[in-house]
């Protein structure tokens, strides 16, 4: 009885009458396991693409790129460079408005000039095939499918830029090298040649332009001496260099985060299957405990019994786990279509064996964990109970057990253990296992909260008037002996707190630009930038003409750090005896602006602002706040500024607390009239026009006039951006909803569960006269109780999870959108109430002789 042969035997004969049932069980671990194991893989497959289209995706081995020409020494480094056997090509990269002549819509698009022999690496693939050499030889543009459907275009049509005209010749299919600069996704991309850029006129004083020279090495290393060489040349002239290890380093980074907050969201969905597997286990082993007893009797001892049962718990995790990498498998397939957009580049997917290695690993580990503490109960049971039953065992206390403890404490190491694992940093998985723990701990203290709340519900109706008796009964069924109410509360409510939290999120995200622009009356929908001194008058005079008026009226000045207190940037940085300020400060260019008042979005938080124009010099300058904290500086410190060449000494009078949610222009430094008079600068109109055919013509119009000027349609660009967040929480919210369906099994799993209990309860009621009508009223009430308990604590920790999100992370209002949660509320009761009354369908089968008979 207790060789390992016996055992092994005993294991298997044990399952033949509940199999079904166990992997019904189990099969909730198999969704989590598939999560885990189409993430897994897929990552990998990115990772291997990425590595091997490294040098196509920069489209070079080295990247130099500066937000002003060259200076002569940079230019002295490239012909130098050239001269020596290394191929340079330049690219210039800025934004535009482009149109069609025969057409009447205007569109920002992402101009990218680039000269003779880019990319270096890769093809770019036209369609119509084989026009890009065009752009050596005539003047033709190069353009994205998405600008020709919103402008209404054709290949052939002339579309204009600035001061020039460009014939398109083909549609950009695929191009090396979108990842060296540019909008990327946000606006359509042009190509045109490099030759041209100055006679577009679209260059001019505060125009963001990206200077970029694409080097040809020999190879990787090559990239990297150079770099590490001139680091003091680039440095000091404020040039940025990237090679093709730096890009991949880049992106793969950027996708492993995504990727790791999909596997977390994989693991909830099968932690929250291991709890299935606990409850499932707990009334498999409440259902053999005279088969236990029997065993004991018969001479198996404790250690025996509970490695039998516990060899069936690992079998079960392990057939799950199988069928849940097959799962994950075919998953992987799909996530490439999901991330269509998303994804900078193609991906070859392949299946990983050791992500699906991993899979299994962990959905056994998973099953073997949570039927650990049910398990235990085996060992208790008397070989006296093969004789006599334990009718007092409800109410009886069971008795301290050290085992359970341990079972527990395993039980936690193995998931933040788990929780580690996903993650490349440690730290961030004990965060997040925290965190699982913090939620579980939440919703079990509600569903506990939920049962005594029931039972003083009933004790209230039963002095007043009292309930209709189906509403009752159903009610006390959440706290009848070996209810499954915690079960199944934790685990749908966890489903459906992460997808109404990523859902809360998006929407407030999508809701503070709509609520800021295009649903509030008099605040701007429309805006210019880069207008020159020379265009002011005539731009406001094209706004007027359209009916709008100029709401605000912004200059813009680009200046940079020259000291602070008399200290270079380079000494600040490198000073071993104080604290450096945030390198990002002072290598940064400053966008600044001058006006005499604060806006409504400012708030004063120290020092005083100054009168009139602010005399000096050294002339008043506001900071504000953060910004000042990352460089260190506070109230009465002197910091020089280089606008064009020309020092502007200034003394820090007040800090601001600047509300950057707000759509206008807001700016780290705010100086003095006086401090800026007669310096360059640029400045940026916001109006409004609430109809977009008018803002169309308007646009239109200026960049007509003025090819330098750039115009953003907020209603444009709030649709990229829901467009854009659309694509990435599409693919969450597909592997959220994993969650929610495991939920559903687990519900599935607790019925079956306490199956037996319920046919023998509906049996009594049908002995005691009840109909098949009250008998479904029962249960309906019970399941929609259930399911709205479930929703309702799921909402509320979606709320929680998603205001400590946008206060604290995105710094912005929250706002709860009632309707949509309620929808939320009763999809789930319904949910619930279609599974539970499905599974119950035995106990309208079976007739109450049958069911007494058989007792």
């Amino acid at each position: 009885m207790t060789g390992a042969g016996a055992v092994l035997r005993l294991s298997w004969r044990e399952t033949r009458a509940s199999r079904r049932r166990l992997l019904l069980f189990a099969s909730a671990i198999s969704i989590g396991v598939a999560a885990l194991v189409a993430i897994r893989s897929f990552t990998a497959n990115v990772q291997e693409s990425v590595h091997r289209q490294a040098r196509e995706l920069l489209g070079a081995d080295l990247l130099l790129t500066s937000n002003r020409p060259f200076t002569p020494p940079v230019e002295s480094l490239l012909d130098s460079l050239a001269r020596g056997g290394a191929v340079v090509a330049r690219r210039t990269s800025l934004n535009s408005m482009a149109y069609v002549r025969r057409r009447e819509g205007t569109r920002l698009v992402d101009v990218r000039a680039v000269g003779g022999g880019f990319p270096f690496y890769g093809r770019a693939v036209t369609d119509p095939p084989n026009r890009w050499a065009d752009l050596d030889t005539a003047e033709v543009a190069v353009v994205d499918t998405s600008l020709l459907v919103q402008l209404g275009a054709r290949i052939g049509d002339t579309l204009e830029l600035g001061r020039r005209s460009f014939r398109i010749a083909a549609v950009a299919v695929e191009v090396p090298g979108r990842l060296s600069g540019g909008y990327g996704s946000f606006v359509p991309e042009v190509y045109i040649p490099v030759r041209d850029v100055a006679g577009t006129g679209l260059v001019v004083f505060g125009s963001r332009a990206s200077y970029q020279a694409l080097l040809k090495l020999d190879g990787e290393k090559a990239a990297r001496r150079l770099d590490g060489s001139h680091k003091r040349l680039f440095e000091r002239e404020k040039v940025r260099s990237r090679s093709a290890g730096d890009a991949e380093a880049n992106l793969t980074e950027s996708l492993s985060q995504l990727s790791s907050f999909l596997q977390f969201v994989g693991l909830v969905a099968l932690l929250l299957g291991g709890i299935g597997v606990a409850s499932g286990i707990g009334a498999f082993v409440a259902g053999k405990l005279d088969t236990i007893a029997v065993l004991r009797c018969l001479g198996a001892g404790r250690p025996a019994v509970f490695v039998i049962y516990l060899l069936q718990a690992a079998a079960l995790g392990l057939v799950a786990a199988a069928a849940g990498a097959a799962l994950g498998v075919g998953v992987q397939f799909l996530l490439p279509v999901l991330l269509k957009g998303v994804l900078p580049l193609g991906v070859s997917v392949t299946v990983e064996p050791a992500a699906v290695a991993a899979g299994l690993a962990v959905g056994v580990a998973v099953a073997v964990l949570f039927a650990l503490r049910p398990l235990l109960e085996v060992r208790l049971v008397s070989p006296l109970q093969a004789l006599r039953q334990p009718f007092e065992d409800e109410a009886v206390r069971p008795p301290r057990d050290p085992w359970r403890v341990a079972a527990f404490g395993a039980l936690a190491v193995g998931v933040v253990a788990l929780a580690m694992n996903q993650s490349d940093e440690p730290r961030v998985g004990l965060g997040f296992a925290v965190a699982i723990g913090l939620s579980l701990g939440v919703l079990t203290l509600t569903a506990r909260a939920a049962i005594a709340l029931a039972r003083r519900l009933l004790v209230a109706a039963a002095r007043g008037a009292g309930w209709p008796y189906a509403l009752r009964q159903g009610i006390a069924n959440l706290y009848r002996p070996r209810n499954q109410t915690r079960t199944v509360v934790v685990a749908l409510g966890f489903g459906v707190a992460l997808l109404a939290t990523l859902y809360l999120v998006e929407a407030n995200l999508l809701g503070q630009v709509q609520f800021a622009t295009l649903a509030t009356p008099g605040k701007p929908n429309l805006v210019f930038v880069d207008i020159q001194p020379d265009q002011e008058a005539g731009v406001d005079s094209l706004v007027r003409a359209s009916g709008a008026g100029v709401l605000q009226q912004v200059p813009i000045v680009p200046m940079r750090i020259a000291s602070i207190n008399g200290r270079a940037p380079d000494d600040l940085l490198r000073d071993p005896k104080r604290r450096p300020p945030a390198p990002w400060t002072l290598r940064r260019e400053y966008r600044s602006t001058f006006r005499d008042s604060m806006t409504a979005g400012e708030r004063l938080v120290r020092g005083a602002w100054w009168h009139g124009r602010g005399a000096g010099p050294p002339y008043p300058v506001s900071l504000s706040s953060d910004v000042a904290q990352d460089l260190g500086v506070g109230i009465g410190d002197r910091i020089d500024w280089t606008v064009e060449g020309l020092s502007v000494p200034t003394a820090v009078v007040a800090l601001r607390e600047v509300e950057w949610a707000r759509f206008e222009p807001n700016f780290f430094a705010v100086f003095s009239s006086a401090a800026l008079a007669g310096v360059p600068r640029s400045t940026v109109v916001l109006t409004r026009l609430d109809d977009a055919a008018a803002r169309a013509r308007l646009q239109r119009a200026v960049s007509a006039r003025y090819a330098n000027v750039t115009s953003f349609d907020v209603a444009l660009v709030q649709a990229v951006v829901e467009r854009i967040l659309g694509r990435v929480s599409l693919a969450i919210r597909f592997m959220a909803a994993f969650s929610l369906a495991i939920g559903a099994l687990v519900l599935a799993g607790a019925v079956a569960a306490g199956r037996l209990a319920r046919i023998r309860e509906g049996a009594l009621l049908k002995t005691l006269g009840a109909t098949r009508r009250q008998l479904s009223r029962i249960l309906l009430a019970e399941y929609l109780a259930l399911g709205t308990l479930a929703g309702l604590v799921g909402i509320g920790l979606s709320a929680l999870g998603a205001w400590a999100m946008v206060h604290f992370v995105f710094d912005l209002g929250f706002k709860l959108p009632a309707v949509p949660l309620l929808a939320v509320l009763a999809a789930t009761g319904a949910l619930v109430a279609a599974v539970g009354l499905a599974a119950s369908r035995e106990v309208f089968r079976r007739t109450a002789m049958e069911v007494l008979r058989e007792s």
